[in-house]
């Protein structure tokens, strides 16, 4: 076992490499660095998706995905409809306990997607606020991504509301945090 302080920067070196593969649109990269059951010494062609180690990952206001391939399959289908991505990680924590990891960060994301008809580079540009959670599992072959979980951090409002006329305790949102309509 490697000394503690060593885990964590290969845990955050790990963390890196899964945002900056996104960033370069590589599938290949990004999908080795999640884990597989041959990661865990499990004969793939019978691994049942009970077992431990199954990868599950959760993107901003998608149902939560279970297994590589539609984990896999998500991350294809966002590196095929968009043209620039790239995350700026701020408020990085790191805990390793054993050979699981555990990585808190916030993604501040601006994105881009197809350039408009008039011949501008890119479409608009857009950013985005994101907490994620990656849990990470150590491997014979180094850190591997087990878990991805990523939520939306609700923009602050510079704008006073008038709550007289919102129903007692919903201060001016549905129950799903939108806004009332």
């Amino acid at each position: 076992m490697s000394a503690p302080h060593t885990d964590v920067e290969q845990v955050e070196a790990a963390n890196t490499a899964f945002y900056e593969a996104m960033e370069r649109g590589d599938f290949e990269e990004l999908s080795s660095l999640w884990l597989s059951p041959g990661d865990l010494g499990v004969d793939e062609e019978y691994h049942d998706p009970a077992d431990t180690g199954v990868i599950s990952c959760v993107h901003p206001g998608w149902p939560v995905l279970t297994g590589r391939g539609e984990v896999l399959r998500s991350y294809a289908l966002i590196m095929a409809n968009t043209d620039y991505i790239q995350f700026f990680l701020t408020d990085v924590h790191v805990s390793v306990t054993g050979d699981t990891a555990l990585v808190t960060c916030t993604e501040n994301i601006l994105s881009g997607g197809p350039a408009p008809e008039d011949g501008a580079e890119l479409g608009p540009l857009v950013g985005q606020l994101v907490v994620a959670t990656n849990v990470f599992r150590r491997t014979p072959s180094g850190w591997k991504i087990w878990a991805h979980h990523a939520s939306p951090v609700m923009a602050e409002s510079d704008e006073t509301e008038d709550t007289a006329d919102d129903e007692p305790g919903t201060n001016g949102t549905n129950p799903d945090g939108g806004p009332l309509s």
